[in-house]
């Protein structure tokens, strides 16, 4: 049962509301954003419990420690807006506002699309400028075929962390879970490293992460599957592909929403990769699919973006008439 009546009209109105304005950057450059803010905390814990002289135990105690604190505080702040809105006249606009800022269906699009445009506008030098600003691999290490399927793969797994995660914890629990969801993600990508200064601190958070994005993995790679005829695709082999290949992944989720735009768009994605320091060298996803990509495959994938944010825009007004009318 959904802890606010209304809540899935105002993620459908949050969803329009960012697919049309997105982030601004000209508040951003003034006030910083929410994310920001939750990035400070987790460095303050992080000088707090992330001592090089503590013990491994100690590290991963204060990281559980801090895990805890970003979750419960996000949920005080998420249900203290409620709260506000509830106060407010027309206070709804309130919690629609703060939901389409942490969605990411605009600035995805915009920042593939970068890459896109710098590697027909630039050519590879753009391609990589481009690309560096969405994904940590040495963009200097990259050709054209490599900054295409680094642009592609970004864009399938940041729709899933981006978009489709927060969507489903908004759509469970209001502005609490979408901002506790927020709280976690960022500390993952901040903290939830396997190195070592992070791999005790930080496993708390990587795991949780790991948890609560399961079901928008799954959730994701449909979404993208049934995106693929506009690209050409068939929602058949992308489905098959996230049969076959997801589990290949490391990551428990990212392989669903990647072996679905794979199968859609008919590349091999994932695959060896190289990080500034150190090289991955991970299995194929769709292996029998072509490995050169080029900047019309990146063009494709948005495509299939575009098409599953039309479907969750469906699905969440579906959902939302559905329970209108129970």
């Amino acid at each position: 049962m959904l802890l606010y009546d209304s809540t899935l009209w105002l993620l459908l109105l949050a969803l329009l509301l960012d697919a049309v304005v997105g982030d601004p950057d000209w508040l951003w450059r003034r006030v910083p954003h929410p994310v920001v803010w939750i990035g400070k905390v987790i460095t303050a814990f992080d000088r707090l419990f992330n001592k090089t002289d503590c013990s491994p135990a100690t590290r991963k105690l204060g990281g559980v420690l801090t895990l805890c604190a970003l979750v419960l505080g996000a949920v005080l702040l998420g249900t203290g807006l409620h709260a506000l809105a509830d106060l407010l006249p027309y206070g709804n606009g309130l919690i629609v506002v703060v939901a389409a800022v942490f969605l990411a269906q605009n600035s995805l699009y915009r920042h593939v699309a970068s890459v896109r445009d710098g590697l027909q506008q630039r050519g590879l030098e753009g391609g990589r400028q481009a690309v560096a600003m969405i994904v940590g691999r040495d963009p200097k290490q990259l050709d054209e075929a490599g900054v295409s399927r680094a642009a592609i793969e970004s864009c399938a797994e940041n729709y899933s962390d981006g978009v489709v995660a927060p969507l489903v914890w908004f759509a469970l629990l209001g502005l609490p879970g979408l901002i506790a969801y927020k709280a976690v993600n960022t500390a993952d990508s901040m903290i939830g490293h396997k190195n070592e200064i992070y791999q005790d601190f930080g496993w708390a958070s990587a795991r949780f992460d790991d948890l609560v994005n399961l079901p928008a993995s799954r959730l994701a790679g449909l979404l993208i599957a049934f995106g693929a005829p506009l690209a050409g695709g068939s929602p058949g082999k992308s489905l098959a592909c996230i049969f076959h290949d997801a589990r290949k992944h490391r990551s428990p989720n990212a392989g669903w929403p990647e072996a679905a735009m794979a199968g859609a768009l008919g590349l091999a994605l994932a695959g060896p990769r190289v990080y500034p320091g150190y090289t991955v060298n991970d299995p194929y996803l769709n292996a029998d699919g072509r490995k050169v990509a080029t900047g019309l495959d990146v063009k494709r994938a948005l495509r299939v973006l575009f098409g599953a944010f039309g479907l969750q825009a469906l699905l969440v007004l579906g959902a939302a008439l559905s329970s209108s009318l129970a």
